[in-house]
């Protein structure tokens, strides 16, 4: 399964580390991705998606239905 949010499209980006020494090592910055299961009470279901923190902020101001809409699920 992939490290990308459902809900805005968050990926993981890749950088260099530096140290003090000016050494560079590559690293991975991940998006803080949670899976989550929302309950749609207008359809009677349950959904489950992998959403980051800021996916999670966004359903919270939006609703759970406007943007499974929009995500067509």
């Amino acid at each position: 399964m992939s490290r990308i949010c459902e809900v805005t499209g968050k990926a993981g980006l890749v950088g260099n580390m530096v140290s003090h020494s000016n050494r560079k090592k590559l690293m991975k910055q991940l998006p803080n991705l949670q899976t989550k299961r929302f309950y749609i009470a207008e359809e009677d279901r349950w959904v489950s998606l992998r959403v980051s923190n800021a996916g999670l902020r966004t359903i919270n101001k939006r609703g759970i239905l406007a943007v499974a809409r929009e995500l067509g699920i």
